[in-house]
């Protein structure tokens, strides 16, 4: 028998007249009936949607054991949470379900005992970004889309290609030309997707691809489209979920294009003033050192932002001038939180120790566990703190990076270079000299 939620999203088959898009700079209103870009003004909007009467966690807890597909969801479990769409419009694999790890080698490494990885690598196509594309293609469903697109420095593109698909949506993807790792633009391709390579970086292929949905009426699905951070909003829900709603001390996530910090600060701001939480955890960000405008920001008080030339061997992260910026600039002012950087080197060894565990990342994440150890090593993070970073991509999303750092000829610290050996018992003795 379907519960309260369900019943209240079977009886829609329309957007609800309680859903609005409200500019965070003009304050105007809209109603979401088409592509969600920018306000006239140059604004974003987010969405607005009331406070159900009913919201349990109870509710939440239970729908862990059903077999039907909202349940099932690691985002639309938290259906109450989310702007009300249409059912019979919503496309999820089902995505989120996420797990929580700790590695006693990641504690003694970082310095931080109580570290939780929350491993968003494990969504359907690898990466976080899933969560936001059940909500937005979703909606893009519910207004009658014809098409989709969006630029991407890669994960992006292998969730809208998916999800496009799923829906049965053309999906077009405009791609930085030469910059992508093997292991995204081969989902994309895969899926379907036109693959649009531009000669410039991800922030020329994202002013391209805004005035291609303007000009050409093709539904974005960048973090531009509130409705992707409605959905990534899930992953806070579902981490606080699984610690039982006791939040940690702190949330560390990588930032790029800065679509996650906003949503997290978002779902935050959210659960506290709907009464589900009475403590917020202080965000941390990480960015590249190659690519940090946010924290080169955030080191000037806020007071100066500035677009760079990106450069990092962290593609996902790949980002000089980010899209979400005044958000992400209000989520870690109202968390009390942070950004720092940390250099490819740092980069790579993190995501190094976090493979040799057997969890596994892509570069961009383990720069969320390369912060950590800053942070502690800062004193900032202190000891008996509960951390959770974000994981955000899975190992094989950048296997050339996986292969540069054990086939490099530096002396890497954990390099794991293949050996070669004549087919004799002698010479394997020899080769696993010191492995056994």
């Amino acid at each position: 028998m379907a519960d309260e939620g369900e019943q209240q999203l079977a009886g829609q088959r329309t957007i609800s007249a309680e859903i609005w898009l409200v500019c965070e700079r003009c304050g105007g209103r809209l109603r979401p009936t088409g592509s969600p870009g920018r306000c006239p003004c140059g604004g974003l909007y987010h969405v607005e949607f009331p406070r159900p009467a009913v919201i349990s966690t109870a509710a939440f807890e239970q729908r862990l054991g059903s077999w039907q597909p909202l349940d099932r969801s690691g985002v639309w479990r938290y259906r109450e949470l989310l702007p009300p769409l249409p059912v019979d419009r919503i496309i999820t694999r089902p995505e989120g379900n996420t797990n929580l790890y700790h590695h006693p080698r990641l504690a003694e490494w970082t310095g931080c005992a109580d570290l939780l990885l929350k491993h968003e690598g494990e969504n359907p196509t690898g990466s976080f970004k899933d969560r936001g594309m059940t909500v937005a293609i979703s909606h893009a469903r519910a207004v009658d889309a014809r098409a989709v697109a969006c630029a991407s420095t890669g994960n992006t593109a292998a969730s809208v290609a998916a999800y496009a698909a799923l829906a049965g949506l053309p999906s077009i993807v405009f791609l930085p030309s030469g910059k992508i790792a093997a292991g995204k633009l081969s989902q994309a391709i895969a899926y379907g997707a036109r693959i649009v390579q531009i000669t410039g970086d991800f922030d020329a292929a994202m002013q391209l691809v805004q005035e291609a949905s303007s000009e050409l009426g093709l539904y974005l699905l960048n973090s531009v489209n509130p409705f992707r951070l409605e959905g990534q909003k899930s992953i806070v829900f579902e981490l606080l979920h699984q610690l039982g709603w006791e939040p940690p001390d702190w949330i560390i996530l990588p930032g790029g294009n800065l679509g996650n910090t906003a949503a997290f600060g978002a779902a935050l701001m959210q659960l506290r003033a709907w009464g589900l939480l009475d403590r917020l955890p202080r965000l941390g960000v990480i960015q590249a050192a190659g690519a940090a405008p946010f924290y080169a920001a955030f080191r000037s008080g806020f007071r100066d932002f500035r677009p760079v030339t990106a450069e990092t061997v962290a593609t996902a992260i790949r980002i000089g001038n980010p899209v979400s910026y005044e958000r992400a600039r209000r989520a870690i002012e109202s968390t009390g939180g942070l950004v720092e950087a940390v250099t490819d080197d740092e980069i790579l060894e993190a995501k190094a120790q976090v493979d040799r565990c057997g969890i596994g990342c892509e570069p961009a994440s383990a720069a969320a566990v390369a912060g950590v150890r800053k942070l502690v090593a800062q004193g900032i993070i202190r000891p008996g703190e509960r951390v959770v970073a974000v994981l955000t991509g899975h190992v094989l999303k950048d296997p050339d990076a996986i292969l540069q750092y054990h086939l490099s000829e530096e002396q890497r610290p954990l390099a794991n270079r293949p050996v070669t050996i004549e087919p004799t018992l002698s010479a394997l003795r020899g080769a696993l000299e010191h492995a056994l």
